[in-house]
């Protein structure tokens, strides 16, 4: 909406933004990563972490009509390394990220769609090894910037 002022011989026009009314989540969310065959992962939601991450091992880049690309494995249900995911995707980048204790590694990125509760947007993705870590998934703040708030004392608010 625009909002004219007239000031004498001057008018000031002043875009006036609706405020949106952002959707909640908890700490913990389960999403869906459709384009990579993932129908339901456990994500942390991480308001330190810039960029999403997900857990992959036996990463194979190739190329496919000059295309970048990569498959890899996934282990997508927590304590369980019985059942594997492969997947495959184009590769945006290759970009070097620092984790969470100051170790700096030089991960693949790709785009795919993300769907939380009744959302679904393209976010990036950095592909690494959790092998150690309880969640496979990482959600960052530039995946829910403008479109969730964090509760951090609750859990599972959106449907799965």
């Amino acid at each position: 909406m625009i909002k004219s002022t007239n000031m004498g011989n001057y008018s000031l026009q002043t875009t006036i933004k609706k405020k949106r009314t952002l959707k909640t989540i908890g700490w913990r969310e389960w999403v869906a990563l459709p384009e990579l065959g993932i129908n339901t992962i456990k994500a942390k939601i991480d308001t330190g972490a810039r960029t999403s991450a997900l857990h992959a091992f036996a990463l194979r880049p190739f190329t496919e009509n000059g295309k970048q690309r990569i498959a890899f494995d996934i282990h997508p249900v927590q304590n369980n390394t019985e059942i594997v995911l492969t997947c495959t995707a184009d590769v945006l980048d290759k970009r070097w990220v620092s984790d969470s204790g100051g170790h700096r590694e030089e991960r693949f990125v790709i785009t795919t769609p993300i769907i939380l509760g009744d959302e679904t947007w393209p976010i990036e993705i950095t592909l690494t090894e959790r092998d150690s870590m309880l969640f496979r998934m990482l959600l960052g703040r530039s995946a829910i910037r403008k479109r969730f708030a964090v509760n951090p004392a609750r859990s599972f608010l959106q449907k799965k």
